[in-house]
């Protein structure tokens, strides 16, 4: 193949490569707009934020993480992660300990409140889920998820370099 050539099939490429970057953009967004618009109207979802949420999902699939390793999870930063913390503490969804390892460090753990809350709020969202793919079959259901989760871990990959962080 002669470079003439060569250069006429990437430029192909990347053009098919640009639309559909541009046509999976434009889909993500939109449903990402439709579940922040979710979350936003369900701002107490069972008597936590979605931040709150989130957070005590981190810490039921870590076990305990410092307040640090909690802050990174969320991409927040330490006094806002700090803030939400507090709130579900007062709410006895969490607890603080004394790290084993560190005595000079504090530990987060979700509580026996909220592992129940956690249990119920993640049931709602699979049957949620489950309304939304039922019409699907199941090597599409199996694809998408797949799909979904390669996306997720490249994002965290590449994101996790910019160290963002989100003061709220």
């Amino acid at each position: 193949m002669s470079s003439e050539q060569r250069n006429s099939v990437n430029s192909t490429e990347n053009t098919g490569l640009n639309s559909d970057a541009r046509a999976l953009q434009k889909a993500l967004s939109e449903l990402v707009r439709i579940y922040q618009f979710r979350d936003r109207r369900c701002i107490c979802y069972h008597d936590v934020s979605v931040t709150q949420c989130y957070a005590i999902s981190a810490l039921v699939m870590h076990k305990s993480l410092t307040l640090n390793k909690l802050a990174e999870e969320l991409y927040l930063d330490k006094s806002t992660a700090s803030r939400v913390v507090n709130s579900l503490e007062r709410k006895g969804y969490v607890h603080r300990f004394v790290d084993p390892q560190d005595g000079r460090a504090l530990r987060l753990e979700v509580t026996a409140d909220g592992r129940e809350l956690y249990a119920r709020i993640e049931q709602d969202i699979v049957e949620e889920m489950k309304s939304l793919i039922t019409d699907f079959d199941p090597e599409v259901r199996s694809a998408t998820i797949h799909l979904i989760a390669r996306l997720a871990r490249a994002a965290t990959m590449r994101f996790s370099k910019n160290e963002t962080r989100i003061k709220e």
